[in-house]
C-alpha cells in the first residue's frame, strides 16, 4: 500500500490489487447492509409501536344519510361521500359532526335548496375499495361526489401507481355519469402523534408524494382536488388535543369542521355556484398541472382544477391547471381560535344545527380496519 495525495492506493500485482479492492468493496457493502438492516428494524419497530398505540376501531361512525334543508324549496341535490374513515367521520359520536353532514348542511344553506346525502365511505378502505362504493353511489344518480382517500394506502405501503389508478377509475366512472367530483387528497401523516420519527418523516414524504400524484390524475380525469396536507395545517400540530379524536389518529369534531370548511368552497365551484374572486392572491394562478400538484401538496387547503390558456387545455409541460387558495367557509361549530388564519380568512356563517332533517337511512358502516 502507498499513500498518494492523501488516499490509500493498493500496490503489488494485479491479482493482489483485485483481492484488496474486492475486500474493501465487501467491507463497504457490509456496512451499508448493516445500516439498512438497522434502519429497517427501527422503522418496523416504530410501525408495531404505532399499531399498539393507536386503538383498534371499536364501532362504526354515526350514520349521516338523510335530507338536509328538507323544508327549503326545489328538488334535492344529491351528494355522495366516498372513501375511508376520514370520509365516514370515524372519531365523532354525533351525525351532525361528520364531514358528510357538515358539507350537506353548508351546501343546503348556500344553495337554498334541499341536499340529499348518502355516505358510502368505509372505515379502513384503501383506494382499491372505491370501486364497490362508486357502483353503489351511481345508483343514487348523484350530482356531486366527495372522496377522501389515501391515508390507508400510505400506512399499508400500497404502490403509488396502484392507488392512483383505482382513484382515477372511480373519478372517471362518476364523471361519465355526469357527476361532479371533488377529492380531498391524502393527508400528511407527519402530524400523527403516535407515529414517531423517523417513521413520521417517511410518512409525511409518502403522503405528500401520493397527494401530488392524486392531484395530477384527478384533474386529468375531470375532477377537482383540495389539498388536505397536514390535515389542514399547523392547527393540528399546535393543538392535537383539540383537533384529534380520542385515538390521536382521526380528527375530532373540530378537526372535521375545519376539513369540511376547506372542502365546501370547491364543492360549490364544482357545481358552478361558487363565488369567484376577480383578483388572485400570492401563490395562485395558472400553472402546469404537475407544478400545481406539487405546490398544492405543500400548502393545505389549496384547490386545483383544470383550466384553459388561449383556448387550449395543454401547454408545453402538460395540462394547464388553476391553483387557488380558497377561503375557509365555516360549516359547523368551528372553535373561536380557528375562526381565521393568516392565509385563509373565514366567511362568517351560522353554525350548523342538528344535522339532517330527514330520517337517516341504512345501517352502520362495517369496521374493516384500523383507519
Amino acid at each position: 500500500m502507498e499513500v498518494v495525495a492523501g488516499s490509500v492506493v493498493p500496490t503489488g500485482t494485479p491479482r493482489r490489487r483485485a483481492r484488496q479492492v474486492a475486500r474493501f468493496a465487501a467491507i463497504g457493502a457490509g456496512a451499508t447492509a448493516a445500516a439498512f438492516a438497522t434502519t429497517t428494524g427501527v422503522l418496523l419497530g416504530q410501525a408495531k409501536q404505532a399499531r399498539r398505540t393507536i386503538p383498534m376501531a371499536e364501532a362504526p361512525p354515526p350514520r349521516c344519510d338523510g335530507v338536509y334543508g328538507a323544508k327549503l324549496p326545489g328538488a334535492p341535490l344529491t351528494m355522495v361521500v366516498l372513501g375511508d374513515s376520514s370520509a365516514a367521520g370515524y372519531g365523532v359520536h354525533r351525525r351532525r359532526e361528520t364531514p358528510g353532514a357538515l358539507l350537506a348542511t353548508g351546501l343546503s344553506r348556500r344553495l337554498h335548496r334541499p341536499v340529499r346525502l348518502r355516505r358510502f365511505a368505509v372505515v379502513g378502505s384503501l383506494s382499491a375499495g372505491l370501486k364497490p362504493q362508486v357502483e353503489a353511489a351511481l345508483e343514487q344518480q348523484p350530482d356531486v361526489a366527495v372522496i377522501l382517500i389515501g391515508g390507508n394506502d400510505v400506512t399499508n405501503r400500497t404502490p403509488q401507481a396502484v392507488a392512483v389508478r383505482y382513484l382515477v377509475d372511480a373519478v372517471r366512472a362518476l364523471r361519465a355519469a355526469g357527476c361532479e367530483v371533488v377529492v380531498g387528497t391524502c393527508p400528511d401523516l407527519g402530524t400523527i402523534q403516535p407515529i414517531q420519527p423517523p417513521l413520521r418523516w417517511l410518512a409525511r414524504r409518502w403522503g405528500r408524494q401520493l397527494a401530488a400524484a392524486q392531484t395530477v390524475a384527478v384533474v386529468e380525469a375531470g375532477g377537482w382536488t383540495v389539498s388536505l396536507g397536514d390535515l389542514l395545517g399547523p392547527r393540528f400540530a399546535a393543538e392535537p388535543g383539540r383537533m384529534f379524536a380520542w385515538d390521536r389518529f382521526h380528527p375530532s369534531a373540530e378537526g372535521y369542521a375545519m376539513a369540511a370548511s376547506a372542502l365546501l368552497p370547491t364543492v360549490l365551484s364544482a357545481l358552478g355556484t361558487g363565488q369567484e374572486r376577480r383578483t388572485l392572491t400570492r401563490g395562485e394562478g395558472v400553472r402546469s398541472l404537475p407544478q400545481a400538484a406539487q405546490e398544492a401538496a405543500r400548502n393545505p387547503g389549496t384547490e386545483v382544477s383544470g383550466t384553459q390558456v388561449s383556448g387550449r387545455d395543454r401547454g408545453p409541460q402538460g395540462r394547464w391547471a388553476q391553483l387557488r387558495r380558497r377561503a375557509f367557509v365555516a360549516v359547523g361549530a368551528l372553535p373561536p381560535h380557528a375562526a381565521a388564519t393568516p392565509s385563509a380568512p373565514v366567511t362568517p356563517t351560522t353554525p350548523a344545527q342538528g344535522g339532517a332533517t330527514g330520517s337517516p337511512t341504512g345501517t352502520g358502516t362495517p369496521v374493516e380496519g384500523r383507519t
